[in-house]
Protein backbone atom coordinates (compact mmCIF):
# COMPACT_ATOMS: atom_id res chain seq x y z
CA UNK A 1 0.00 0.00 0.00
CA UNK A 2 1.09 3.41 -0.63
CA UNK A 3 0.49 6.68 2.30
CA UNK A 4 -2.66 7.37 1.05
CA UNK A 5 -4.41 3.57 1.38
CA UNK A 6 -2.32 3.15 4.45
CA UNK A 7 -4.01 6.59 5.78
CA UNK A 8 -7.22 5.44 4.72
CA UNK A 9 -7.50 2.47 6.53
CA UNK A 10 -5.91 3.75 9.62
CA UNK A 11 -8.17 7.00 9.43
CA UNK A 12 -11.40 4.28 9.28
CA UNK A 13 -9.67 2.28 12.43
CA UNK A 14 -10.44 5.70 14.25
CA UNK A 15 -13.55 6.47 12.86
CA UNK A 16 -15.35 3.91 10.42
CA UNK A 17 -17.67 6.20 9.40
CA UNK A 18 -15.73 8.65 9.06
CA UNK A 19 -16.49 11.28 5.79
CA UNK A 20 -14.12 10.28 2.61
CA UNK A 21 -14.31 14.18 2.35
CA UNK A 22 -12.67 14.34 6.23
CA UNK A 23 -10.12 11.92 5.47
CA UNK A 24 -9.35 13.37 1.69
CA UNK A 25 -8.65 16.84 3.65
CA UNK A 26 -6.43 15.36 5.96
CA UNK A 27 -4.33 12.91 3.86
CA UNK A 28 -4.11 16.38 1.35
CA UNK A 29 -5.71 14.36 -1.78
CA UNK A 30 -9.08 14.60 -3.34
CA UNK A 31 -12.38 12.95 -2.25
CA UNK A 32 -12.47 11.04 -5.32
CA UNK A 33 -9.15 9.29 -4.75
CA UNK A 34 -9.93 8.87 -1.73
CA UNK A 35 -13.12 7.02 -2.32
CA UNK A 36 -11.44 5.40 -5.37
CA UNK A 37 -9.07 3.93 -3.07
CA UNK A 38 -11.59 2.45 -0.87
CA UNK A 39 -13.94 0.86 -3.24
CA UNK A 40 -10.71 -0.80 -5.19
CA UNK A 41 -9.99 -2.22 -1.33
CA UNK A 42 -13.31 -3.42 -0.82
CA UNK A 43 -13.92 -4.77 -4.12
CA UNK A 44 -10.80 -6.87 -3.98
CA UNK A 45 -12.41 -8.60 -0.61
CA UNK A 46 -9.37 -6.80 1.09
CA UNK A 47 -10.83 -4.59 3.59
CA UNK A 48 -14.67 -4.24 5.34
CA UNK A 49 -15.72 -1.41 7.89
CA UNK A 50 -18.33 -3.55 10.09
CA UNK A 51 -20.51 -2.11 13.26
CA UNK A 52 -19.71 -4.33 16.14
CA UNK A 53 -21.03 -4.78 20.04
CA UNK A 54 -18.52 -4.45 23.14
CA UNK A 55 -19.90 -8.12 24.59
CA UNK A 56 -20.06 -6.51 28.46
CA UNK A 57 -22.30 -3.55 27.12
CA UNK A 58 -25.08 -6.06 25.77
CA UNK A 59 -24.46 -8.40 29.09
CA UNK A 60 -22.70 -10.97 27.18
CA UNK A 61 -19.22 -13.17 27.73
CA UNK A 62 -16.28 -14.32 25.84
CA UNK A 63 -14.85 -17.12 25.95
CA UNK A 64 -12.05 -18.60 23.87
CA UNK A 65 -12.24 -22.14 22.74
CA UNK A 66 -9.49 -24.65 21.70
CA UNK A 67 -10.93 -27.98 20.26
CA UNK A 68 -8.59 -30.60 19.22
CA UNK A 69 -9.60 -32.94 16.57
CA UNK A 70 -8.87 -36.14 14.67
CA UNK A 71 -7.08 -35.95 11.63
CA UNK A 72 -8.59 -34.59 8.77
CA UNK A 73 -11.47 -33.05 10.39
CA UNK A 74 -10.76 -29.64 11.42
CA UNK A 75 -11.57 -27.82 7.90
CA UNK A 76 -15.07 -29.09 8.30
CA UNK A 77 -15.86 -28.16 11.57
CA UNK A 78 -14.41 -24.96 11.44
CA UNK A 79 -16.74 -24.28 8.70
CA UNK A 80 -19.24 -25.51 10.61
CA UNK A 81 -18.41 -22.85 13.50
CA UNK A 82 -17.74 -20.37 10.95
CA UNK A 83 -21.75 -20.09 10.38
CA UNK A 84 -22.72 -20.16 14.04
CA UNK A 85 -23.85 -16.66 14.90
CA UNK A 86 -22.25 -16.90 18.41
CA UNK A 87 -18.58 -17.45 17.02
CA UNK A 88 -17.20 -13.99 16.22
CA UNK A 89 -13.96 -15.36 14.88
CA UNK A 90 -12.54 -18.86 13.99
CA UNK A 91 -9.23 -20.26 13.16
CA UNK A 92 -7.55 -23.37 11.61
CA UNK A 93 -4.36 -23.94 13.62
CA UNK A 94 -1.53 -25.97 14.54
CA UNK A 95 -1.30 -28.08 11.20
CA UNK A 96 -4.64 -28.39 10.86
CA UNK A 97 -5.11 -30.49 14.84
CA UNK A 98 -6.75 -28.03 15.92
CA UNK A 99 -9.21 -25.15 15.56
CA UNK A 100 -9.06 -21.62 18.20
CA UNK A 101 -12.60 -19.45 18.10
CA UNK A 102 -13.63 -16.79 19.95
CA UNK A 103 -17.44 -17.58 21.37
CA UNK A 104 -19.87 -14.60 22.49
CA UNK A 105 -22.66 -16.02 24.76
CA UNK A 106 -25.15 -14.19 27.38
CA UNK A 107 -23.73 -13.88 30.93
CA UNK A 108 -26.86 -15.27 32.08
CA UNK A 109 -26.92 -18.52 30.10
CA UNK A 110 -25.10 -21.75 32.12
CA UNK A 111 -23.17 -22.31 28.31
CA UNK A 112 -23.63 -21.60 25.02
CA UNK A 113 -24.72 -24.01 22.52
CA UNK A 114 -21.50 -24.13 20.89
CA UNK A 115 -19.42 -24.80 24.28
CA UNK A 116 -22.42 -27.39 25.07
CA UNK A 117 -22.40 -29.29 21.95
CA UNK A 118 -18.64 -29.63 21.26
CA UNK A 119 -17.40 -31.97 23.62
CA UNK A 120 -19.71 -34.56 21.67
CA UNK A 121 -18.80 -34.02 18.13
CA UNK A 122 -17.05 -37.06 17.16
CA UNK A 123 -14.48 -35.31 14.96
CA UNK A 124 -13.65 -33.46 18.17
CA UNK A 125 -11.07 -35.14 20.80
CA UNK A 126 -10.55 -32.26 23.25
CA UNK A 127 -12.11 -29.01 23.97
CA UNK A 128 -10.80 -26.23 26.57
CA UNK A 129 -12.84 -22.91 27.24
CA UNK A 130 -11.14 -20.01 28.29
CA UNK A 131 -13.41 -17.15 29.64
CA UNK A 132 -11.97 -13.58 28.72
CA UNK A 133 -11.92 -11.40 32.22
CA UNK A 134 -9.91 -8.20 30.95
CA UNK A 135 -9.11 -7.31 27.14
CA UNK A 136 -5.45 -5.46 26.73
CA UNK A 137 -5.51 -4.78 23.32
CA UNK A 138 -8.51 -5.33 20.67
CA UNK A 139 -12.61 -4.17 19.98
CA UNK A 140 -11.93 -0.86 18.94
CA UNK A 141 -8.21 -0.73 18.67
CA UNK A 142 -6.01 -2.94 15.83
CA UNK A 143 -2.57 -3.32 14.77
CA UNK A 144 -4.09 -0.15 12.26
CA UNK A 145 -4.10 1.78 15.23
CA UNK A 146 -0.37 1.29 16.09
CA UNK A 147 0.30 1.28 11.81
CA UNK A 148 -0.05 3.83 9.44
CA UNK A 149 1.43 7.38 7.98
CA UNK A 150 -1.26 9.71 10.53
CA UNK A 151 0.54 12.00 12.88
CA UNK A 152 -1.37 12.60 16.01
CA UNK A 153 -2.69 16.07 14.90
CA UNK A 154 -4.62 14.26 12.35
CA UNK A 155 -5.43 11.37 14.17
CA UNK A 156 -7.23 14.28 16.94
CA UNK A 157 -9.07 15.26 13.61
CA UNK A 158 -10.62 11.97 12.32
CA UNK A 159 -11.39 11.13 16.15
CA UNK A 160 -15.18 11.21 16.67
CA UNK A 161 -16.63 13.00 19.59
CA UNK A 162 -18.95 10.47 20.55
CA UNK A 163 -16.63 7.34 21.53
CA UNK A 164 -16.89 5.98 24.87
CA UNK A 165 -16.27 3.32 27.06
CA UNK A 166 -18.06 0.62 27.56
CA UNK A 167 -21.21 0.96 30.49
CA UNK A 168 -20.52 -0.52 33.83
CA UNK A 169 -24.19 -2.15 33.26
CA UNK A 170 -25.43 -3.73 29.92
CA UNK A 171 -27.97 -1.35 28.24
CA UNK A 172 -31.45 -2.36 27.10
CA UNK A 173 -31.72 -2.99 23.45
CA UNK A 174 -34.98 -2.64 21.43
CA UNK A 175 -35.68 -4.50 18.68
CA UNK A 176 -34.99 -1.52 16.23
CA UNK A 177 -31.22 -1.18 17.91
CA UNK A 178 -30.74 -5.16 16.88
CA UNK A 179 -32.46 -4.43 13.29
CA UNK A 180 -29.72 -1.31 13.30
CA UNK A 181 -26.87 -3.51 14.73
CA UNK A 182 -27.54 -6.23 11.83
CA UNK A 183 -27.35 -4.28 9.42
CA UNK A 184 -24.13 -1.97 10.00
CA UNK A 185 -22.30 -5.48 11.36
CA UNK A 186 -22.98 -6.27 7.79
CA UNK A 187 -21.83 -2.99 6.26
CA UNK A 188 -20.48 -0.32 8.71
CA UNK A 189 -20.98 2.45 6.09
CA UNK A 190 -24.15 1.69 4.72
CA UNK A 191 -26.23 4.96 4.29
CA UNK A 192 -29.10 6.26 6.70
CA UNK A 193 -31.31 5.96 4.21
CA UNK A 194 -30.94 2.07 4.19
CA UNK A 195 -30.48 2.11 7.42
CA UNK A 196 -34.17 4.11 8.00
CA UNK A 197 -35.52 1.33 5.38
CA UNK A 198 -34.11 -1.57 7.55
CA UNK A 199 -35.47 -0.20 11.21
CA UNK A 200 -38.38 1.55 9.82
CA UNK A 201 -37.21 5.18 11.54
CA UNK A 202 -36.66 8.43 10.19
CA UNK A 203 -33.37 9.08 8.77
CA UNK A 204 -32.99 11.66 11.53
CA UNK A 205 -33.82 9.28 13.93
CA UNK A 206 -31.65 5.98 12.87
CA UNK A 207 -28.70 9.39 13.10
CA UNK A 208 -29.72 10.00 16.26
CA UNK A 209 -29.78 6.46 17.42
CA UNK A 210 -26.17 5.49 16.25
CA UNK A 211 -24.91 8.42 17.96
CA UNK A 212 -26.24 7.40 21.08
CA UNK A 213 -25.17 3.88 21.10
CA UNK A 214 -21.39 5.03 20.09
CA UNK A 215 -21.77 7.51 23.18
CA UNK A 216 -22.79 4.40 25.58
CA UNK A 217 -20.07 2.89 24.42
CA UNK A 218 -22.36 0.02 22.93
CA UNK A 219 -21.32 0.36 19.40
CA UNK A 220 -17.73 0.25 17.76
CA UNK A 221 -16.73 0.11 13.97
CA UNK A 222 -13.53 -1.86 12.97
CA UNK A 223 -11.79 -2.83 9.88
CA UNK A 224 -11.78 -6.30 8.82
CA UNK A 225 -8.70 -6.39 6.50
CA UNK A 226 -6.18 -8.65 5.03
CA UNK A 227 -3.10 -8.75 6.79
CA UNK A 228 -1.14 -9.32 3.58
CA UNK A 229 -2.22 -5.33 2.98
CA UNK A 230 0.46 -4.96 5.72
CA UNK A 231 3.29 -7.42 4.81
CA UNK A 232 1.85 -9.60 7.80
CA UNK A 233 1.96 -12.93 6.56
CA UNK A 234 2.42 -15.45 9.86
CA UNK A 235 -0.43 -15.96 12.33
CA UNK A 236 -0.43 -17.36 15.99
CA UNK A 237 -2.32 -17.78 18.64
CA UNK A 238 0.09 -17.71 21.84
CA UNK A 239 -0.80 -19.02 25.03
CA UNK A 240 0.77 -17.23 28.27
CA UNK A 241 1.22 -18.55 31.67
CA UNK A 242 2.21 -15.32 33.86
CA UNK A 243 2.80 -14.63 37.23
CA UNK A 244 -0.70 -12.65 38.77
CA UNK A 245 1.46 -9.81 40.21
CA UNK A 246 2.94 -9.03 36.88
CA UNK A 247 -0.26 -10.15 34.54
CA UNK A 248 -1.65 -6.30 34.24
CA UNK A 249 2.12 -4.79 33.72
CA UNK A 250 2.53 -7.72 31.25
CA UNK A 251 -0.53 -7.27 29.42
CA UNK A 252 -0.13 -3.50 28.97
CA UNK A 253 3.29 -4.22 27.48
CA UNK A 254 1.87 -6.54 24.85
CA UNK A 255 -0.93 -3.68 24.04
CA UNK A 256 2.45 -1.79 22.87
CA UNK A 257 3.62 -4.53 20.90
CA UNK A 258 3.76 -3.66 17.10
CA UNK A 259 2.82 -7.61 16.67
CA UNK A 260 0.31 -8.42 18.48
CA UNK A 261 -3.60 -7.98 17.43
CA UNK A 262 -5.50 -9.12 19.99
CA UNK A 263 -4.31 -10.00 24.17
CA UNK A 264 -6.65 -10.06 27.16
CA UNK A 265 -6.47 -12.25 30.25
CA UNK A 266 -8.10 -15.51 30.49
CA UNK A 267 -9.15 -18.36 33.18
CA UNK A 268 -7.63 -21.96 32.93
CA UNK A 269 -3.93 -23.01 32.89
CA UNK A 270 -2.86 -19.97 31.13
CA UNK A 271 -3.97 -16.49 31.97
CA UNK A 272 -2.80 -14.27 29.09
CA UNK A 273 -4.21 -15.00 25.37
CA UNK A 274 -2.23 -13.67 22.77
CA UNK A 275 -2.83 -13.29 18.38
CA UNK A 276 0.15 -11.84 16.78
CA UNK A 277 0.72 -11.38 13.38
CA UNK A 278 4.75 -11.24 11.82
CA UNK A 279 5.79 -11.01 8.78
CA UNK A 280 7.28 -14.08 8.32
CA UNK A 281 8.11 -17.68 10.76
CA UNK A 282 11.80 -15.81 10.95
CA UNK A 283 10.11 -12.71 12.12
CA UNK A 284 7.68 -14.93 14.55
CA UNK A 285 10.90 -16.10 16.34
CA UNK A 286 12.64 -12.93 16.27
CA UNK A 287 9.52 -11.68 18.64
CA UNK A 288 8.90 -14.62 20.60
CA UNK A 289 12.90 -14.58 21.65
CA UNK A 290 12.45 -10.45 22.21
CA UNK A 291 9.96 -8.30 23.07
CA UNK A 292 8.07 -11.20 24.18
CA UNK A 293 10.71 -13.05 26.29
CA UNK A 294 11.34 -9.56 27.96
CA UNK A 295 7.44 -9.38 29.52
CA UNK A 296 7.96 -9.57 33.18
CA UNK A 297 7.07 -12.98 34.93
CA UNK A 298 6.18 -15.21 32.05
CA UNK A 299 7.02 -18.78 33.13
CA UNK A 300 5.52 -20.45 29.90
CA UNK A 301 4.61 -19.83 26.40
CA UNK A 302 2.58 -22.17 24.32
CA UNK A 303 2.53 -20.96 20.52
CA UNK A 304 -0.39 -22.10 17.76
CA UNK A 305 0.15 -21.09 13.98
CA UNK A 306 -2.58 -20.21 12.37
CA UNK A 307 -3.11 -21.93 9.19
CA UNK A 308 -6.36 -20.53 8.01
CA UNK A 309 -8.97 -17.97 8.81
CA UNK A 310 -12.77 -18.80 8.50
CA UNK A 311 -14.23 -16.10 9.89
CA UNK A 312 -13.18 -12.86 11.07
CA UNK A 313 -15.42 -9.80 12.32
CA UNK A 314 -18.40 -12.07 12.74
CA UNK A 315 -18.49 -12.31 8.97
CA UNK A 316 -17.48 -15.69 7.33
CA UNK A 317 -15.31 -15.39 4.59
Amino acid sequence: MDHVESGLLQALQIDGRVSFSQVAEVLGVSDQTVARRYQALRAAGAVRVVGLTLPEAVGEETWLVRVGCAPGTAESLAQALARRPETSWVHVASGGAEIVCMVRTPAEAATSSVLARLPRSPPVTQVSGHCVVHVFFGGPTSPLSKAGPLTSAQIARLRPPEVAAAPDEPVELTDGDRALLAEVGRDGRIGFRELAAATGWSQTTVRRRLTELRRAGVLYFDVDFAPSLLGLRTTASLWLSVAPRHLAAAGAALAKHTEVSFAAATTGPSNLYVSVQCRSPRALYAYATGPLAALPGVSAVETAPVMRTLKQSEIAI
